[in-house]
């Protein structure tokens, strides 16, 4: 685990931060071990000229062995390895004459979180984050990649871990410089974060830079009663829009309400039809928005760009007890549930959506031996979301994470998972220090 340590004020602004390393996993240790055992000053030696009148030591004959470190994949590790070299020690004048786009684009393919700990080298490198060519040079890097943000709050205080699925490691960030109102994730999306809640009896709503700290709160909507609400970003325009559908008790005469952050205001749309939901899990997709109805069976649809609402009569799988829509990449809408009545029978499947015959049609199910570990019980309850094909399992009671890809069809668990607190919510994020809260 690596803490991202900040000094922060409450409102925006960029802040002095430095990172505190309270652990890690070990894949590089123990592969440095491995290799090395081969290939240090202590060994044997293995060369066929200090071998004269042994064995054949010809590399048809090289005795292999395999080696699986814990979280990679295996790896084959020969006796001729070479020994490992040591650092090459650059000369301060070589990196202090790098050209300021260069330096720039070097530091814009770092990791996110590895710019914190790269800020204390200098001062130069403390001001990174406000430097408008870095920015822009991140900005045009392909993304880091999927994360799992995980929010809590202990004794009232807000905690944030975030776990790097390039780097298979957590970091904490502090999330100190929220309002005390701010209490529900509502999710994330393009490197901002969204929360809402009820600041004394005036229903708010906020998004945040977790990287850059900085944060702000939207303006109020037309009507105020909490509401299920969904963000999302458009790079692409550098803007984005937060959506808020039906009050979360139920009341279905609110109009749908949109912010744009373009204008800054909430624009009124059409009220959603009067449906029986099954769920207050929303996707959005192509531009459009799904919710699960059981009355009339299927989906509903908002479509951003029209306003409008209309009905999907997609049927769900029969025995179906609980199901999650998930949003995948080009157009692909998933359904995540359990089936069975009983619980030695029960299991968890995936299906994705015919959109040209309106039917699930099942893509995937959950080997039983993760099922069994990820919900021990019949009853218990677990939370799904998925971004970019991938979809994450977390349980309420066990305190485990589990991930699956869609395109290689590969389940993993999420190592040191951080998802034991009971009450703790979960959403996956895009780290980015170019994602504007304007």
């Amino acid at each position: 685990m690596v803490e991202i340590a900040e000094s922060s004020e409450s409102g925006s602004g960029l802040l002095n931060s430095t990172v505190v390393k309270i652990g890690s996993l070990p894949e590089e240790d123990s592969i440095h071990r491995q290799v090395s055992s081969f290939g240090s000053s202590g060994s044997r030696n293995t060369s066929p000229l200090g071998r004269i009148g042994s064995r054949n030591t010809s590399p048809s004959r090289q005795k292999v062995v395999k080696t699986k470190p814990r979280g990679l994949d295996e790896e084959t590790v020969t006796t001729f390895a070479k020994a490992v070299q040591p650092d090459v020690q650059m000369e301060d004048s070589i990196w202090a004459m790098l050209p300021e786009d260069l330096l720039n684009e070097i530091l814009a393919r770092v990791p996110p979180f590895m710019i914190f700990r790269l800020r204390s080298v200098c001062k130069r490198w403390n001001s990174i984050l406000q430097d408008h060519s870095f920015l822009k040079f991140h900005s045009q890097v392909p993304s880091h990649g999927p994360c799992l943000l995980t929010f809590w709050k202990n004794s009232q205080t807000p905690q944030c871990s975030v776990f790097s699925l390039p780097l298979k490691q957590w970091f904490r960030i502090p999330f100190t410089f929220l309002p005390q109102w701010a209490f529900w994730l509502v999710g994330s999306s393009g490197g901002l974060v969204c929360f809402s809640g009820l600041d004394g009896l005036t229903f708010k709503t906020l998004v945040c830079n977790p990287l850059t700290q900085t944060w702000r709160t939207l303006p109020s909507m037309h009507y105020n009663q909490q509401r299920q609400l969904i963000m999302v970003v458009d790079r692409k325009d550098r803007s984005f829009k937060v959506i808020a559908t039906s009050d979360i008790y139920g009341d279905k005469s609110l109009p749908t309400e949109v912010y744009n952050s373009k204008i800054d205001k909430w624009s009124l749309h059409q009220t959603m039809p009067a449906v029986n939901l099954c769920s207050s899990k929303m996707a959005f997709c192509d531009s459009r928005l799904y919710l699960e109805t059981l009355s009339p069976l299927g989906l509903m649809m908002y479509r951003l760009d029209t306003g409008q609402w209309e009905h999907i009569p997609a049927k769900f799988p029969r025995s179906l007890l609980d199901g999650y829509l998930v949003a995948g990449t080009h157009k692909r809408l998933f359904l995540v549930g359990r089936i069975g009545l009983y619980s030695t029978l029960q299991s968890m499947r995936i299906w994705e959506l015919d959109h040209s015959k309106v039917v699930w049609v099942e893509i995937s199910r959950m080997p039983p031996r993760y099922f069994r570990a990820l919900l021990r019980l019949s009853a218990e309850r677990f939370e799904c979301f998925g971004q970019d094909n991938l979809i994450c399992f977390t349980s309420w009671n066990q305190g485990k994470g589990l991930l699956y890809d869609v395109d290689k069809k590969v389940w993993s668990w999420i190592a040191g998972c951080a998802l034991q607190s009971y009450n703790s919510q979960v959403c996956f994020y895009e780290p980015r220090f170019d994602a504007s809260i304007y």
